[in-house]
Parts: structure tokens; C-alpha cells; sequence
């Protein structure tokens, strides 16, 4: 009991000084204005948007890269397939990880060669930087999405058609190119379902004229989908054919 009112009493005499004390300084956090009338900031407030925009590499992954088409007919190709979860979510989610690196390796060394690289060497600042490592991003996700979504994208923003691809907002770009993207991923798609279709449909005919009613067309037709689908070497045929549909 003794030793706790003393605490107590030397927190009471403490609350004075710490209230008279002068206030922490951040030398740290602080803005420097540039010639050309911006701010410049110091290394820790750029460090720690760096560290706070890494949170948002899920949102980036899916809404400006290849994932996206890639994961959706990876998807449908499982259930053309008719393989229930095999190969797993967890198997269908590296391929599409590991394509996906594989189709933005040269966007990603534009923006490292024209951003990243340079701001280490401090030649450029925090905000040319940034502008310089979105633009590969930019022009990729133009390629891809289709005229007639950023249009539609762009009355509905209320704004007129753009001259030009640069003038097109990034907000209108994203949703244009994720419409796109889901757009194309579903295409194909229904490209990949068509076959295994034919075969279901065959087996079904056989199994109705022999009688067999009561056997399930999906036991039988399973064994001549995969076999079909390893003869053609199909694999190597969506994956690749996946990569070169970003390079048309």
C-alpha cells in the first residue's frame, strides 16, 4: 500500500513538468517547397507512404495487371473439366501468380528503369517517381481494355470523349479495364467449355440408347475430358495461349 501511494504522489508532481514540457519535435516529418511551386517530402513520410501502399498490392493485383482474366478461365476451366477441386485453389493460384509475373515483367522493368532506379539514385523525387511508375501500368492497361467500355465508363462520369488515350482519367481506365478484362475472361471461357460440352453431350446420347439411365454422364465422359485434354497438351496450350493474348 505504501509503495503504491507513492507512485501515485510522484505521478501527481510528474503531471506539471510533463504539462510545461515543450512538445516532441519531428525534424522527420516535414515538407520542403521545390522551385517549381510543389513540396517536397522528407524520406520518412515517403517511406511511410511506401509502407502504407503495400497494403493496397491485392487492390493493384487485381485491378491493373493480368490476374484477373487469367484466374477467371483458369476457373471455368476446372469446371468444364468437371474435376470438382482438383487441381486446388491454392495450385490455380500460383499458376495464375507465376503467369502473371511472367506477362508484366516488362512493364514492371519499364517502371523499375524509369521510376524506381532513378529515385534511389535521388536523380527524381518522390512524386515524378510515382507518376513515372504508374505510366507502363497506364499504357498496358489501355492495350487491353476496349473503346467502347471507357465510353460507356465516361458518360456515365458525365464527360466528354477523349482526344486522346492520355486524357482518360485513371479512375474511368480502371473500371474500363477491369469490364474488359472480365469480358475477355469470360470469351474465353466459353471457347474452353465447347468441347468438353461435345463430349458430355456424346456420352449422354450413348448412355440414353444403350439404356443406361441410371449411370451418371459425368462418371464416363470424366476419363475421355482429361484424356482428351493431356493428348492436346492442353496445359501448355491455355497457359501460352493466355500469355499471348496479352500481346496481341
Amino acid at each position: 500500500m505504501k509503495l503504491s501511494r507513492i507512485a501515485m504522489l510522484l505521478c501527481l508532481c510528474g503531471f506539471p513538468l510533463l504539462a510545461n514540457a515543450a512538445p516532441l519535435a519531428l525534424p522527420a516529418v516535414t515538407s520542403v517547397p521545390t522551385p517549381a511551386g510543389g513540396q517536397e517530402y522528407t524520406v520518412s513520410l515517403q517511406l511511410l507512404a511506401v509502407m502504407t501502399a503495400l497494403t493496397l498490392l491485392p487492390a493493384i493485383l487485381l485491378g491493373m495487371t493480368a490476374f484477373t482474366r487469367i484466374m477467371i478461365v483458369l476457373s471455368i476451366l476446372r469446371q468444364a473439366l468437371g474435376t470438382g477441386q482438383t487441381p486446388s485453389n491454392q495450385i490455380l493460384l500460383s499458376l495464375a501468380l507465376f503467369l502473371t509475373l511472367f506477362i508484366m515483367h516488362p512493364v514492371a522493368e519499364v517502371a523499375y528503369t524509369d521510376a524506381i532506379k532513378p529515385y534511389i539514385a535521388e536523380e527524381i523525387n518522390f512524386d515524378q517517381a510515382l507518376e513515372r511508375g504508374f505510366q507502363p501500368f497506364r499504357e498496358f492497361m489501355l492495350r487491353q481494355t476496349r473503346e467502347e467500355d471507357i465510353g460507356r465508363f465516361a458518360e456515365i462520369a458525365g464527360m466528354q470523349q477523349f482526344d486522346k488515350p492520355e486524357d482518360v482519367p485513371f479512375t474511368i481506365l480502371m473500371a474500363s479495364f477491369l469490364t474488359s478484362e472480365l469480358k475477355t475472361a469470360f470469351q474465353i471461357g466459353f471457347l474452353l467449355f465447347i468441347p468438353f460440352v461435345v463430349i458430355d453431350l456424346v456420352v449422354a446420347s450413348v448412355l440414353m440408347s444403350m439404356g443406361m439411365m441410371m449411370l451418371s454422364p459425368m462418371m464416363i465422359s470424366l476419363p475421355f475430358k482429361i484424356m482428351l485434354f493431356v493428348l492436346v497438351d492442353g496445359w501448355g496450350l491455355v497457359m501460352g495461349s493466355l500469355a499471348a493474348s496479352f500481346y496481341q
